[in-house]
């Protein structure tokens, strides 16, 4: 009987074990992204691959360089790669730019900022700006063609 017990719960520790590694490994952020989102199926530009890693590790960004709460405040830099974080997509609810041209509306910053692209566009470009010019240097990418991939 007491081996039975034993047995009983050598097993299921194991099984728990399993359990736990396999929920972290599936939320655990992946090294890189691709920046896809519905809405831009006939989007000109390929998908951004952005790399976590690259901007933790040769960068030293942090989280809240990127992920923010509703009043763009950045989140807590003791974030950990298995924290659940929203979508861009989930606030910034508009897929692609805002429109342009002599006919579109005029936007406050809050309205343009309701459009997805708009949003990406300026906090990646804008910390990128702001990397080179801190650096001296051109290395982070400023243009289209240098971030979204060929289709």
């Amino acid at each position: 009987r007491v081996k039975s017990l034993l047995l009983v719960m050598s097993v299921f520790g194991i099984a728990t074990l399993f359990l736990s590694a396999a929920v972290f490994a599936g939320t655990a952020v992946p090294d890189v992204i691709k920046m896809e989102t519905k809405g831009y199926e006939k989007h000109e530009k390929g998908a951004v691959s952005f790399s976590h890693k690259k901007h933790v590790e040769e960068y030293k960004g942090t989280c809240g360089d990127c992920h923010h709460d509703a009043k763009g405040k950045p989140l807590a830099a003791s974030l950990k790669p298995t924290d659940k974080v929203q979508s861009c997509i989930e606030c910034h609810k508009k897929p692609g730019e805002k429109p342009k041209g002599k006919d579109a509306p005029k936007l406050s910053k809050k309205e343009a900022l309701e459009y997805h692209a708009e949003a990406l566009h300026e906090n990646c470009q804008g910390c990128h700006k702001e990397f080179n010019k801190k650096n001296n240097s051109k290395a982070a990418p400023t243009t289209c063609a240098k971030c979204h991939e060929k289709k």
